[in-house]
């Protein structure tokens, strides 16, 4: 199934769900719950949630899970070739140990309220709200503005984690239906963008000024990699791009790079390449944080 596809009109729209996080208070201010869309047109080297690259449910399985039990195999009339899968997911579903796993949940804006307005008290005392990441949230833009919509209805604070990278119209239109974007920052070489991410940042940082024209509230997140992106040159083109943007200065979030989503990849039966990925040193990250500071 693809994302946020409405074939008959007649039915409520669904968007395809990866994730969902309660107790969140690493994607914006306060105790969130954070939705993730699969779909992104980015396909980074250090990428955390590489079951959100794909627009599509995708099959996971966890070799050191499996007990050998052969429950998946009696219900699979394909002898679990990966060709011929219909994703009817019974595999899963007769799995004891879940090894076998499906990553991608059709869901209705509904029974995604029915998990957010159980939260609305914690959200309320502690400042927090929903946030919608991924993948990109853009990919799945109707999906997504319908749901913003309805948390906007309960007074409920509205979070976009965002790469940018989308058409700027769309981007407008989430933004008057969201109160705050985490906006991705990574590379400020086109050509070394394309090289680290398959794109180049035309787009990314396009947006990013027409965001701030808009007086959108923003607050930057760099993901931070040794080599890659924290040199000086780059650190301070990013910085200097930054000053530039109209409105107030916007807060700036440095996420050291780590490798602890290697298990999905395995999972998803895709190499992991992660050569040429370090963790920047401590005294580094310290340095770059005051280039940052407010």
């Amino acid at each position: 199934m693809n994302s946020s596809e409405q074939a008959d009109p007649g039915k409520p729209r669904t968007g395809l769900v990866f994730d969902i996080k309660t107790y969140s208070v690493h994607d914006g201010p306060g105790i969130r719950t954070t939705i993730f869309l699969k779909g992104c047109p980015l396909s980074c080297a250090w990428c955390h949630n590489p079951e959100g690259i794909s627009p599509v449910v995708q099959k996971m399985f966890t070799e050191s899970r499996c007990i050998g039990c052969d429950h998946c195999r009696e219900v699979c009339g394909v002898e679990l070739d990966p060709a011929l899968c219909s994703f009817c997911e019974r595999c899963a579903e007769e799995c004891p140990a879940k090894a076998t796993e499906f990553s991608g949940n059709a869901m209705t804006v509904a029974e995604l309220m029915e998990i957010i307005l159980k939260e609305t008290d914690t959200m309320r005392i502690s400042g927090g709200g929903i946030t919608v990441s991924g993948g990109e949230p853009m990919m799945q833009k109707d999906f997504l503005l319908d749901l913003l919509k309805e948390c906007g209805k309960h007074g409920i604070h509205r979070a976009v984690d965002t790469s940018g990278h989308c058409k700027t119209e769309s981007l407008l239109e989430i933004a008057k239906e969201c109160e705050l974007f985490l906006y991705d920052l990574k590379h400020m070489d086109p050509e070394k963008h394309r090289h680290w991410t398959g794109v180049d940042n035309q787009q990314i940082l396009h947006n990013l000024q027409v965001l701030a024209q808009h007086d959108a509230e923003i607050a930057i997140r760099i993901p931070l990699i040794a080599g890659v992106n924290d040199d000086d040159e780059n650190m301070h083109k990013i910085a200097a791009f930054l000053s530039g943007l109209p409105g107030k200065k916007p807060v700036v979030e440095l996420l050291p790079y780590h490798a602890i989503a290697a298990h999905k990849y395995l999972k998803l039966g895709i190499i992991y390449c992660d050569e040429g990925l370090e963790a920047p040193g401590e005294e580094r990250v310290t340095y770059l944080s005051k280039l940052f500071a407010p």
